[in-house]
């Protein structure tokens, strides 16, 4: 079987309404995929920057795959987290991209955004702390109803990735 292997780092994000990020990530490939090694999901350290800047995470990644072709190549799907002064979290923006194809090291940035939300969710969200969530992670990256929600640019998070491909000349995938 092909193989590829995602080796890199979740970097940080910047752009976000608060500091003190962190985030929570996950890979959705497709049928034709088998994972051999690694963690599909999984969660970063909270940052407190000092200059209340870009948030630095530094969260491996590392990932091994065999494939029977490249229907249903990965795609990252993020949620950022803030924490406010009480220790409280709160959903501060999702965001997904496709992978490249390309063997390599590729630099990655994912835009991210938020539901905005009425009038009075927003007012609520000033007040207690929450705005409004998904119902179901799988909007984040399907378009399926995505369409029809109102959102706001959130902020940005930054990918360092290694794309290492094994054996596909010899099984005929043309990446």
């Amino acid at each position: 079987m092909a193989e590829v292997h995602i080796i890199g780092t979740l970097d940080g994000g910047e752009g976000f309404s608060s500091p003190n990020l962190s985030c929570k990530w996950s890979f959705e490939v497709g049928g034709a995929w088998k994972l051999l090694e690694g963690l599909r999901d999984g969660q970063t350290q909270v940052d407190h920057p000092i200059d209340e800047g870009r948030a630095h995470w530094a969260h491996p990644i590392d990932l091994h795959y065999a494939i029977k072709g490249i229907q249903g190549w990965p795609k990252i799907s993020v949620q950022v987290f803030c924490e406010d002064m009480y220790g409280r979290t709160q959903l501060v923006g999702y965001g997904f991209t496709h992978l490249p194809t390309a063997p390599g090291l590729h630099r990655i940035t994912c835009p991210t955004w938020q539901l905005s939300g009425s009038t009075m969710e927003q007012v609520q969200s000033y007040f207690i702390g929450s705005g409004p969530q998904l119902l179901s992670e799988d909007l984040i990256s399907s378009g399926a109803d995505r369409y029809r929600l109102q959102t706001i640019a959130s902020g940005t998070v930054y990918l360092s990735l290694y794309i290492v491909t094994r054996n596909f000349s010899k099984f005929g995938i043309d990446a």
